[in-house]
């Protein structure tokens, strides 16, 4: 699914116009649509609704969506913040003419009347202001908001969900008094840079339509936004056919995933090694050698130095070991020649977690690395092994402490194969790029996307709403964001699920977009069955199958 700049929207709504979807329909669908979404998760019949209209488009659509709540039961209240002529505006006049109540701002002295409306609404729905919103926010509205978010403030619950519709899980109902709803989002939000007003009252469930906005996605806006759903209203994707930046679904994904054919054997599925661990760091090589079995490779080869075979085999029965050499517990040099010779007939390599970052480390990874060298043919890029042991190396994924001693190789891009995945977190991209950490997370899109260009591999930017961006200049951003995904161990779970895909066959970007959403999608099946204070890697990494069996792989 696409996600578009307000500039974008505006004008895909505007050729939506001319073709002959006007924006009268479009505005009919929006307000049905709002209506359904709020249906879905809340019993309306008997619920005392406030809408906050506004004076444009998300005014509209509020009215719209007064008259559905109203017929399914709902007493709505319209609070129109500047008044509307209902003899130019067909929506407002139907609202007159049937169960909805009107209340105009200007003739409710010092808000008395909507206080008492906040004050007993189940469901509040901000129509204020939209797609449009120049911060700050400043006047009478500023000091409207500012009025009505103690209030509602008071009365909510503490906590909020971040699971967007565009993951696949059981409906969870919000329970909040009231229940915030922000039609395109709340008001106090730049859908743009993801900046927010300090008055804007958070959402509980935003519905926006035809696409999300990449404001949805940047913080701090994106913690105010709540469940998103995105409501199709009707608008020819062609319109939107330049845009790119997509979010991923789970409809694509799906497609993505490889088939599990009834005749398959161990070797249909890939073979993976995964060179990680030291004496310190047992538990990473763990996280990623299992989750690899857990996202369906057929073989997972672990290489790890031959002083933690014992301790990672006695929770790894699945995995086979070649044992590397080591110097006081982490690979040395002479460890890469050892998994050179074994890597014949593997499908994927995962180096990073866990390694530690001794000196001995980056022989290793250097002289693993040393035999690519990137050759320039016909104006492309191309690697050659040219390695001791004689073999080129498989599709790569470097994660972790992998990345970390790149970092310290001045001459990394050139070292490392085309194409391989790269997964660091803010601080890790800060240092493979030698800049700042706010300069990554200042437009997180923007430095995935540039990076990988001028790298010519694919970046996973993990975080909330991860970012994988592709050398071509594809960009996907994630859905997730999972306060409990922030702790130790579940970059590891992420890296071994990327590579289990990689050696399935799926290609680089896909592999790593696809696995960043199981992966995401199984810390959310985590979030729900045990909440997100105390959970931890292995939770994500046990729900691998709840995730693929979600959507729709068996």
């Amino acid at each position: 699914m696409k996600v578009v700049t307000v500039k974008q929207m505006e004008r895909i709504e505007s050729e939506s116009d001319a073709s002959g979807h006007s924006y009268a329909a479009m505005m009919e669908q929006a307000g049905r649509s709002l209506s359904e979404a709020i249906e879905s998760r809340q019993v309306v019949q008997g619920a005392d609704v406030l809408i906050l209209v506004g004076p444009g488009n998300n005014g509209g659509d509020g009215l719209v969506a007064a008259r559905y709540l109203s017929q399914a039961g709902a007493r709505v209240t319209c609070y129109l913040y500047r008044d509307r002529d209902p003899a130019e505006d067909e929506n407002f006049r139907l609202v007159l003419e049937g169960e909805p109540r009107a209340v105009l701002a200007e003739e409710d002295e010092g808000w008395a009347e909507l206080r008492e409306l906040a004050e007993e609404a189940d469901i509040v729905i901000d129509g204020l202001l939209g797609t449009g919103t120049r911060l700050p926010l400043r006047g009478a509205l500023a000091e409207m908001l500012a009025f009505l978010g103690p209030i509602i403030a008071r009365r909510r619950e503490k906590g909020r969900g971040h699971l967007t519709d565009l993951v696949p899980r059981s409906m969870v109902r919000c329970d909040q008094a009231p229940v915030v709803v922000g039609i395109d989002g709340p008001t106090g939000l730049a859908y743009d840079s993801g900046e927010l007003d300090p008055r804007t009252i958070p959402a509980d469930l935003t519905v926006t339509f035809a696409y999300p906005k990449t404001g949805h996605f940047r913080f701090p806006g994106a913690d105010a936004v709540g469940d998103l759903v995105v409501a199709d209203i009707d608008i020819d994707p062609g319109l939107a056919e330049d845009v790119d930046l997509e979010t991923l679904t789970p409809r694509l994904v799906s497609a993505w995933l490889p088939e599990r054919s009834s005749e398959a054997h161990k070797g249909t599925f890939g073979r993976v090694m995964v060179a990680a661990g030291s004496v310190n760091y047992t538990g990473a090589a763990y996280l990623a050698g299992a989750s690899a079995t857990r996202a369906g490779a057929g073989l997972v080869t672990m290489a790890l130095p031959s002083v933690v075979q014992s301790a990672v085999a006695a929770h790894l029965a699945e995995a086979t070991y070649v044992l590397l050499p080591h110097a006081m517990g982490v690979a040395n040099a002479a460890a890469a020649d050892v998994l050179r010779d074994a890597l014949e007939g593997y499908d994927a390599l995962l180096i990073g977690p866990g390694l530690g970052r001794e000196r001995e480390t980056t022989d290793f990874l250097e002289g693993l690395l040393g035999g690519h060298e990137r050759q320039r043919s016909m104006g492309f890029l191309r690697s050659e092994g040219r390695s001791r042991g004689g073999g080129s190396l498989p599709p790569l994924v470097i994660d972790a402490d992998g990345l970390n001693i790149l970092a310290d190789l001045g001459d990394w891009p050139e070292r490392v194969p085309p194409d391989t995945i790269l997964t660091p977190h803010p601080g890790e991209m800060a240092r493979l790029m030698g800049c700042a950490v706010d300069e990554v997370e200042a437009d997180r899109v923007a430095v995935a996307r540039e990076q990988a260009g001028a790298w010519g591999q694919v970046v996973v930017l993990k975080g909330a709403h991860t970012v994988v961006a592709s050398p071509e200049g594809r960009a996907v951003i994630q859905p997730f964001a999972n306060p409990g995904l922030a702790t130790a161990g579940t970059g590891d779970v992420l890296a071994g699920t990327i590579v289990a895909l990689r050696a399935q066959g799926l290609g680089s970007f896909e592999s790593a977009a696809a696995g960043a959403f199981v992966h995401g999608l199984a810390g959310e099946i985590a979030r729900e069955e045990l909440g997100a204070v105390g959970m931890v890697a292995g939770d994500v990494l046990g729900r691998l199958p709840c995730a693929f069996q979600r959507l729709g792989v068996n």
